[in-house]
């Protein structure tokens, strides 16, 4: 049932979000655009309180639980700037904005140590929300597969900070620094 939950919870933010950008630049609504991009933050609020009445209702918990534990954390650290970047893409495609900005060189290597950042952020709220669930059921028989995510939340920092590392040592090159293709016959 919790997979299940995840992956509605998971469609609907997804839903809301280009509803929301739909409503405001298409239909040219932005107030009730606005509305509806405010559902996000409560289709993570639904899908922590599904997590809490499926544990507390007896049952055991699974990476099922772990992974709702992770896509909340994610989503509240993330979810401003996965908004913003629709955003920005929407008003690029039909509102006659200006094309999104593709970083290179310092700037992108300061946008992933920005990363950094969100992923510890995603990390900590995932950690609490695992805690804060272990603690509510008081059963670690039913709570066992819930402490093995701990790991998983290193692991997942882990890898964004060597992305960033790797990308301070080795900048991404700019678009126009690139050799020019040979041209096809």
């Amino acid at each position: 049932m919790i997979l299940f939950a995840i992956v509605v919870c998971e469609v609907a933010f997804w839903v809301a979000i280009l509803a929301g950008l739909t409503a405001r630049y298409v239909l040219r609504r932005p107030r009730l655009g606005g509305a509806l991009l405010l559902l996000a933050p409560v289709i993570d609020a639904v899908l922590l309180a599904l997590v809490a009445v499926d544990l507390l209702g007896g049952g055991t918990a699974s990476w099922h639980h772990g992974l709702a534990a992770i896509y909340i954390g994610v989503s509240i650290a993330y979810g401003k700037r996965m908004v913003a970047w629709a955003d920005a893409h929407f008003q690029h495609r039909f509102a006659s904005g200006p094309a999104p900005e593709r970083l290179s060189g310092t700037r992108y290597t300061v946008k992933c140590w920005r990363d950094v950042l969100l992923t510890a952020l995603a990390v900590v709220i995932a950690a609490a929300t695992l805690g804060a669930i272990i603690l509510l059921v008081n059963d670690a028989g039913r709570t066992a597969a819930l402490s093995e995510f701990f790991r998983i939340l290193g692991f997942i920092f882990a890898i964004d900070f060597l992305w960033a590392v790797s990308y301070t040592i080795w900048p991404k090159k700019p678009a126009s620094a690139l050799p020019a293709a040979a041209p096809s016959r």
